[in-house]
């Protein structure tokens, strides 16, 4: 069997996966199921370990491994010990500090990609590491979750459409489009910051925000243009960006007509239809991208990854379902199954990858 092309990034996975791994246990103690508390508040820390833990580890990876600069490696770094202290030693400020100094690293590392190229993508997904930095500010501060949940959700959807515009250039979106896709980036921050004073007022721009964009995308993301491409692993991966775009409007619908929630079943809808279904599909698509270019390894597509696909998609329309429905067992059986679906993707990249290791 071959070795990695690129061994450095190793230790950096390793850590995001162990993060999404307690992540996952975490959010199944949340909803319900009795599993033994490995350490202390371990199930109030499902969201840090997800966002910060496990994707603040990945994505300035990401960007350390395409800039190819040393000093970018020690945001995702900073990360890795910031989500390990949080996690064993929870009381302690250390582990919030850590973490947003790892943010700030983020932030330095979005601010010379946009000075590298200044354009509007770039200039998103720097909006997004500040909302990163300032979710993470204002948690070591002392406050709720449910109060800056939103800035670290707008950490993932600029950073991601931020993405999908950049690699949308092909279809050289008109000048109008590009000042739509602003506007509606305007418009979600502008709900973030205005929900802090009025919830109300803010989750509903928020919510029409993310509406605007799943729309926006229709026509100007290269997704739902290859739904039907000849490569398998092109159709794939836009089955996973499309669904995801989908479901992003979706919880734009849901924040229009609902509200703000800050605790409860509908609080529990309205975030996972986006940080699952967005986001994850999301990941899901960009998996035969993100990880050829970390460990220079391709990912070797099989006809199964849909099994995921499919069941990550079920089991949180049957979540959804039930949190408005008020059905708890269903919903704790929505969430499992999220989870499965989350582990069948490692499970299988992972395979995939050692398959293209061993050259077959």
């Amino acid at each position: 069997m071959k070795s990695f092309p690129n061994r450095f990034p190793l230790p950096f996975l390793f850590l995001a996966i162990l993060a999404l791994l307690a992540a996952l246990w975490a959010g199944l103690m949340r909803i319900g199921w009795q599993l033994p508390a490995l350490t202390p508040s371990l199930a109030l820390l499902h969201g840090p370990l997800m966002i910060s833990g496990f994707l603040g580890v990945l994505i300035p990876l990401e960007r350390a491994v395409a800039m190819r600069q040393k000093w970018m490696y020690l945001s995702p770094l900073l990360a890795g010990l910031g989500w390990l202290v949080t996690l064993l030693s929870p009381t302690l400020p250390l582990g919030p500090f850590l973490l947003t100094l790892a943010s700030l690293g983020g932030v330095a590392i979005l601010i010379e990609m946009t000075r590298r190229e200044f354009a509007l993508h770039t200039f998103t997904m720097l909006l997004g590491m500040l909302a990163w930095f300032t979710g993470n500010l204002l948690w070591l501060f002392g406050w709720q979750i449910f109060q800056v949940v939103f800035f670290w959700q707008a950490f993932l959807i600029l950073t991601i459409t931020g993405e999908r515009l950049e690699l949308s250039r092909v279809l050289r979106p008109s000048r109008n489009s590009q000042l739509q896709f602003g506007a509606m980036v305007v418009i979600f921050l502008a709900g973030i910051f205005i929900s802090i004073f009025n919830p109300q007022i803010g989750w509903r721009l928020n919510g029409a925000a993310l509406l605007f964009l799943s729309l926006w995308s229709v026509r100007n993301d290269l997704a739902w243009r290859n739904l039907k491409h000849k490569l398998p692993l092109t159709r794939y991966i836009a089955w996973c960006l499309a669904l995801g775009l989908t479901w992003l409007g979706v919880g734009g619908v849901l924040s229009l007509v609902f509200g703000a929630q800050v605790a409860g079943p509908r609080y529990d809808a309205i975030l996972h239809v986006v940080f699952i279904g967005f986001v994850i599909s999301m990941i899901f698509g960009h998996s035969p991208i993100i990880f050829p270019a970390i460990l220079g390894v391709p990912i070797n597509f099989q006809p199964a990854f849909y099994i995921q696909l499919i069941l990550l998609h079920t089991s949180l329309a049957l979540r959804v379902i039930a949190d408005y429905a008020n059905w708890h067992t269903l919903r704790m059986w929505g969430g499992l199954l999220n989870e499965v679906a989350i582990l069948m993707f490692i499970v299988m990249t992972v395979l995939s990858i050692r398959k293209s290791l061993a050259g077959k």
